[in-house]
Formats: C-alpha cells, sequence, structure tokens
C-alpha cells in the first residue's frame, strides 16, 4: 500500500493535536495495531499557517481531515465565518487542486438541533459547512464523511469551552469550580475513542448513521458518520468521580476503571490535569524490629496489595484466615514459606528467592508464615489479598506453623 499523505486543518485545536500525534506513531512504527495503514507525510494547517501553504498542502494530500472551526468567538458573526466560511475556502482550494482527496469535517450535535430549531448560530454555521460538503462530495465524486460529535473529552483548556476540563483542572488543583445543576447530562465522546473512529475511517470501516431528534440511530446507508463509544453521565456524577480520584493519594484506594468505561477514561484525563507537585505521594509504612509492611493499593471489589520486608533471619506470619486468601510474590532475596492445614496437620515448605520470581497461594484454614533465610540482605515480598484489611473484622488468628 502507498503511504497515504494526511492534512489536518485545525491541527492545534484538542482534537487536532491528539489526531496527528497518534497520525504520527503510525507513520513511525510505534503504534502497530493498524497494519492496512500506511501514513505519509502529515500536513498541519492552523490560524498561524499561510494561505499557500493550504494550497500546497491540498495538491498533495490524499485525504483531508477538517477539524477548523470557531466555538468561542467574541461576535456571533464569527460562527458562520470561521465555520461555514473556512469550509468554503478549504472545498475550492482542493477543486483548484484537482484533488481526489476523501474529507472529513468534524461537525456538531448542535447541527441537528439548528435543523430542527434554527436558535443556534453556532448550530447554523455546523449545519451550512455539512451541506457544502454533501454537495462537494456529489459534485467531485469523492468520499465526504461527516461527524456530529457530541461533547469531547481531552485535554483542553479549563474555563473554556469543556466543563469536563475545567473540573478535571480545577480539583486537581485545588481551584474554585461552580457546578450549577448537578442533574444535567451530557453525551461525551473520549478523545482516544475519536482517534481510533478515525484510523477506521481512514481503513473504511467507518459507521453510518441517522439522527432521530439527536438520538444517533445507526444504519449502514446513514447518510452521517460516528464513532461509537460515547457517554452519557451527569454533572453530579462527574464532580463525585474526580473527587473520589483527589482522594486516592490519601486513601490508596483505586477506583474501579472497567475497560471501556467512563471511569477509566475520566481518570486518565483527570491525572493528566495533576500539577508535578502531584505526581508524587507518601504511603504509610509500618516499621519494626522485624522489617516493614507498606499497604500500597486497595480496589474496591479485588483487595488491596502490599509489600512487606523481612529484615535477615526474622519469620513472619504465623497466623490462619477463615476466607481470606493472599498470595506472597518474593522479588528480593532468599526465604522460605511454610503453611499446615489446622484440620490435618499436613505441612508443606516452599523455598522462595527473587532469582526466580514465584506465586505462593496462602489458602484458607492453613497457618503460614515466611522466613528470611540469609543473614545479611532483606526478603522482600509482595502480598496481594482478595480484602482489603478490616480492622473490624481481620480474619487473622495467631498459630504457629
Amino acid at each position: 500500500m502507498e503511504p497515504m499523505n494526511i492534512l489536518v486543518t485545525g491541527a492545534k485545536g484538542m482534537v487536532g493535536r491528539a489526531l496527528c500525534r497518534n497520525l504520527e506513531a503510525l507513520r513511525d512504527g510505534k503504534n502497530r495495531t493498524r497494519p492496512g495503514l500506511s501514513i505519509g507525510e502529515i500536513y498541519e494547517y492552523d490560524l498561524d499557517s499561510r494561505p499557500e501553504e493550504l494550497d500546497e498542502y491540498c495538491a498533495k494530500a490524499d485525504f483531508v481531515f477538517n477539524l477548523a472551526g470557531v466555538n468561542r468567538p467574541k461576535e456571533q458573526s464569527e460562527f458562520m465565518a470561521g465555520n461555514f466560511g473556512f469550509a468554503s475556502t478549504l472545498l475550492d482550494t482542493l477543486r483548484k487542486q484537482n484533488s481526489r482527496a476523501g474529507v472529513m469535517l468534524s461537525s456538531s450535535i448542535q447541527a441537528t438541533l439548528a435543523g430542527r430549531f434554527g436558535t443556534s448560530e453556532y448550530g447554523k454555521s455546523k449545519l451550512a459547512g455539512e451541506e457544502l460538503f454533501f454537495a462537494y462530495g456529489k459534485e467531485q465524486k469523492v468520499k465526504v464523511a461527516v461527524y456530529r460529535f457530541p461533547n469531547l473529552m481531552g485535554r483542553s483548556r479549563p474555563n473554556y469551552n469543556s466543563a469536563v476540563s475545567t473540573f478535571c483542572w480545577a480539583i486537581a488543583n485545588d481551584q474554585p469550580y461552580t457546578v450549577n445543576d448537578p442533574s444535567v447530562e451530557l453525551e461525551l465522546l473520549y478523545i482516544d475513542d475519536l482517534v481510533e473512529g478515525m484510523f477506521d475511517l481512514l481503513e473504511g470501516k467507518e459507521r453510518h448513521c441517522e439522527f432521530d431528534g439527536v438520538e444517533t440511530v445507526e444504519k449502514p446507508d446513514g447518510r452521517y458518520c460516528f464513532v461509537p463509544g460515547s457517554h452519557k453521565v451527569t454533572l453530579g456524577k462527574i464532580v463525585e468521580l474526580l473527587k473520589t480520584f483527589k482522594e486516592m493519594p490519601k486513601t490508596g484506594m483505586m477506583p474501579e476503571i472497567p475497560d471501556g468505561s467512563f471511569e477509566k477514561k475520566i481518570y486518565s484525563l483527570y491525572l493528566s490535569y495533576l500539577p508535578t507537585s502531584a505526581f508524587k505521594f507518601p504511603l504509610k509504612t509500618n516499621v519494626d524490629a522485624r522489617g516493614s509492611f507498606t499497604e500500597l493499593l486497595h480496589t474496591p471489589a479485588c483487595g488491596q496489595v502490599s509489600v512487606n520486608i523481612s529484615n535477615p533471619g526474622i519469620t513472619k506470619g504465623q497466623h490462619w484466615h477463615n476466607s481470606k486468601w493472599e498470595l506472597f510474590i518474593v522479588v528480593k532475596g532468599h526465604g522460605r514459606i511454610e503453611e499446615r492445614n489446622l484440620e490435618t496437620n499436613e505441612k508443606v515448605s516452599f523455598e522462595v528467592s527473587g532469582d526466580k520470581i514465584e506465586a505462593v497461594h496462602m489458602i484458607p484454614g492453613w497457618t503460614h508464615n515466611i522466613i528470611n533465610l540469609s543473614d545479611k540482605e532483606p526478603l522482600v515480598t509482595i502480598m496481594i489479598a482478595n480484602e482489603n484489611f478490616n480492622p473490624n473484622h481481620p480474619d487473622t488468628f495467631f498459630e504457629e506453623v
């Protein structure tokens, strides 16, 4: 496959930056998840670019992502000039260069509302831009893909046009913020999902749809394109999650972030707004003559992870559990793990070493210990428990092996 030259307009915006960065990763072989895509030159065009650059890029591009637009103008008239006006300029330039490039337009769900009610100048300008693109595709017989995006969620300037970015920044940096109505629901599309959708488009795997009101209805022959994976969530839920993330360094409690979930995506976004001073945070370590024990991480559903350091010659443990189970993983040093069945007195022993990393089950109903066999170096063990320690119900009972 011949390398595909890509033109991205609005390249310095939130979507443009993310798309260009990921196109570069494909081009440079750093992202190998799309073996069917071969990326050549990536042309970036924005407000500070020279008009003659647009001519040059349009002449060379095999595909154009038009992400340029205005969403926070000083005057309402700037909507039409920035959205419809530039769309017209771009398409005229492609015509002038006799381009056969496919084109994508980043529109907005506001265009749907404008088509029904005609109340938003922003929506009207997006709707007018859409019609220009559809007419261009029919006239030039080239591929046109128009996306009516919902609210986008990615790293953007706070206190500008994204409530999510504003809340992430404010809570991460201890700044004030206001939630006028926590019950307001947003439909949010995460930037990584959008980028993957653009790669699907380049591969000819885009999804098509029509709109029932503002609801997306997938149709193979639909006029519009869409990126799946958006989430509907209230402002109150967003702020509640962000407050939980804020407390994580104090509680050690990692939030539940299932694959593909809104929680996973907004946690990554929140972390990108942390001040560098918050990148590192202390953990509580319990130290005594035997060594130390530090709880590293707690999870709501899957227990906790800790690191145990035993000084030379020390034996730790000597206890059993009813239902709690653990995994011991020695990562440094030389030791022995012993376990004894409380009912049968059957006993097992495992020699463990950081030179050969293995996991050993601590079985419910078996009392167990871990012994540092070295007289010189500490024994370092990662310990995974299926539940978080509850001092009111520790399920831990002393008995020597």
